[in-house]
């Protein structure tokens, strides 16, 4: 069973470095890990300083564990590789969303309703309110923890706005789906009536059934919403800056959470002021205010781990530096 932990929070917090460290982190521990950017943004790449894509590539880590396999690897994957990363790209998945449009309009064109191509896609795209960000981000995780292929995904998610509709998403483009399932049944049920009148018994034979498609489709958000909500292999984490306006922010995102079942149990606070020169009275009234933050933050989510993680100086980018602050990040989920 593969266990997923998404970290997310407001821009500019350090989401990307915290899921990558998790990610070395699993790795090192000789968990085969999935690395993975829904960030539309996608930042991942600077961080790890390598060139991502939306399909999973290999990560060299240094003193890599050498993992068993069966004779015939995982999947295809390669041996005693522990690391892997990938960005969606929402485009990859867009084909998809696009045939069942294109199937949908077939029907309603065979049932006599005059629809274009680009008006049942238009209808299509305004049927959700997530983007194709949000959809291909949940087709995806169905993929990645259902093909066995690893022990842990870790999700760097997409600022606080976007990230709530990623786990909004099931539930609302559920009823959606239905509607248009039973659209497309009764077109196709009109139009295989008018062209049985006209042609006889030979109607029934050709033609597309994208109907497995669409129920297919509405299959895999149902499977994402319940991976989402799985307390004992789905964990999110909430990443925020030692802020007054992030530590609010943050507060309104656990309890939106919360309220959509999805289990939290850690905060991360990124850029915690620890070391003052003792000689420089404004480094020292940081390091206080900090300290005064961070207290704070423990008393506003009392039933919640609060991990800190120092302030660097510059950016946190390519392996080994990700990897110095990963062992303060818990590993399990």
């Amino acid at each position: 069973m593969t266990d997923c932990i998404f970290y997310g929070g407001k821009g500019g917090v350090g989401k990307t470095t915290c899921a990558a460290a998790t990610g070395i982190r699993l790795a090192d521990l000789g968990r085969r890990t999935l690395l993975v950017s829904t960030d539309p943004a996608h930042s991942l790449s600077d961080s790890l300083e390598t060139d991502l894509g939306p399909e999973p590539r290999t990560l060299e880590l240094e003193g890599d564990p050498v993992l068993e396999t069966d004779s015939a690897g995982a999947s295809g994957l390669e041996e005693n590789a522990a690391l892997w990363a990938a960005e969606i790209d929402p485009e990859t998945r867009q084909e998809r969303y696009e045939a069942l449009a294109r199937a949908l309009a077939a029907d309603l064109r065979s049932a006599g309703i005059r629809l274009g191509d680009e008006e049942v896609e238009r209808i299509f795209a305004a049927g959700t309110p997530a983007g194709g960000d949000e959809i291909a981000a949940l087709d995806l995780l169905v993929e990645y923890v259902d093909s066995g292929d690893w022990d842990v995904v870790v999700f760097d998610t997409a600022p606080t706005g976007h990230t709530l509709r990623l786990f909004d998403t099931p539930a609302v483009a559920g009823p959606f789906l239905e509607m248009l399932g039973s659209l497309r049944g009764q077109a196709r049920r009109i139009g295989t009536a008018a062209r049985s009148a006209v042609l006889g018994p030979m109607s029934m034979f050709g033609g597309s059934d994208g109907g497995a498609d669409l129920e297919a489709f509405r299959d895999r958000l149902e499977r994402a919403r319940e991976l989402l909500l799985d307390a004992e292999r789905t964990e999110f984490r909430v990443v925020l800056a030692p802020e007054g306006m992030a530590i609010a922010e943050s507060e309104r995102l656990v309890e939106k959470l919360r309220e959509a079942g999805v289990r939290v149990d850690r905060l991360v606070v990124n850029r915690v002021f620890e070391d003052p020169d003792e000689g420089c009275s404004r480094c020292r009234s940081r390091y206080e205010r900090h300290a005064e933050r961070v207290a704070e933050i423990r008393e506003t989510f009392p039933d919640l781990e609060v991990v800190t993680l120092p302030e660097r100086e510059g950016e946190v980018q390519g392996l080994e530096a990700v990897r110095s602050i990963a062992e303060r990040l818990p590993a399990e989920a």
